[in-house]
């Protein structure tokens, strides 16, 4: 059925806008029963050939019928990052893929809306949750065949579906131990994390897990400018904008301080200026592009796989 369609397409016997038969006139026609109808009907859709209208039937939406893949791409925001992850997925896929792209904003009730509007629309699923609340019993409804979920990794999720992750509490627990040497002249590390940040519990069980084991004291504090800065304190942060980053950097000029002597500073996400800022500030950074090109991987090899992404450390002056 589907390959008849496809084939009137070809043709020109079928254009976009125009609609097609019903499921009974495709079964009576060609012979066939109405289940096989539908299979063929519901994997046009996912292919975006064709779309369902409440109430009037189907139409043909697409008469681009060359591309193996129609991907639904939900990520939480458009940072720096998130473009780099994109970019590497949609370099590697896009000459065999459509690809719509959609942002949640950490906006839970818009999460769940685009995803059980669009259930039957595409082939696969590529998403970034980044939420505070458990949504496994939402995402179990994508077929896991279809179903990759990147950047953070729930425990509830069913099926052989596909995951590329970040294990917050692992990456900087390896991060400073990298660093333990340079880290010896420092009493205190602070974690300096914003109330949003979802994955803050894990990074701070990962710092005061290295903590206990080299015998520092370990703080946590939403912001630089309300925390009480000493000599030998180093500074782990999360903030998105980097202000707390520039807020330390002000204090030790300030205070005649030294960024990497009497206070050293490790900022999550590498932005270019970072490498000069202070002297040069130290980061560690998920590697997103890799994210991406492990996400397209599993599309068009066409077998999932789970498994953790590589961080990036670049130690600098900072520390």
């Amino acid at each position: 059925m589907a390959n008849h369609l496809i084939s009137e397409i070809e043709n020109g016997n079928l254009k976009v806008g125009d609609q097609i038969s019903s499921v009974n006139q495709f079964a009576e026609s060609l012979k066939i029963s109405k289940s096989t109808v539908m299979a063929g009907l519901k994997y046009l859709s996912e292919k975006g050939i064709i779309e369902s209208v409440y109430r009037k039937g189907y139409f043909i939406k697409s008469s681009n019928i060359e591309n193996s893949y129609k991907i639904f791409f939900l990520m939480d925001q458009l940072t720096v990052f998130k473009e780099e992850l994109y970019s590497s997925f949609f370099n590697a896929v896009k000459h065999k893929a459509t690809i719509d792209v959609f942002f949640h904003n950490y906006n839970e009730e818009l999460f769940e809306k685009l995803i059980l509007d669009n259930l039957n629309n595409y082939t696969h699923f590529v998403i970034v949750p980044n939420l505070k609340t458990e949504k496994s019993e939402l995402l179990n409804q994508i077929p896991a065949k279809k179903r990759i979920i990147l950047d953070f990794r729930y425990d509830n999720l069913e099926g052989d579906y596909g995951l590329v992750y970040q294990d917050f509490q692992i990456d900087i627990y390896l991060a400073l131990s990298q660093m333990e040497e340079r880290l010896q002249k420092y009493k205190r590390l602070i974690l300096v994390s914003p109330s949003t940040a979802f994955y803050s519990k894990f990074v701070k069980d990962g710092i005061t897990k290295f903590a206990k084991k080299q015998q520092l004291e370990f703080e946590l504090t939403n912001s630089v400018g309300c925390f009480e800065i000493k000599a030998n304190d180093c500074f782990i942060t999360l903030n998105r904008n980097d202000r707390d980053d520039v807020d330390l950097i002000k204090f030790t000029i300030a205070n005649k301080f030294e960024l990497g002597k009497e206070i050293g500073l490790l900022s999550y996400n590498d932005f270019y200026y970072k490498e000069i800022l202070g002297g040069g500030i130290s980061v560690i950074s998920t590697n997103y592009k890799e994210m991406g090109n492990l996400a397209a991987e599993m599309i068009l090899t066409n077998a999932m796989f789970k498994i953790r992404n590589n961080s990036i450390l670049h130690i600098r002056k900072s520390i």
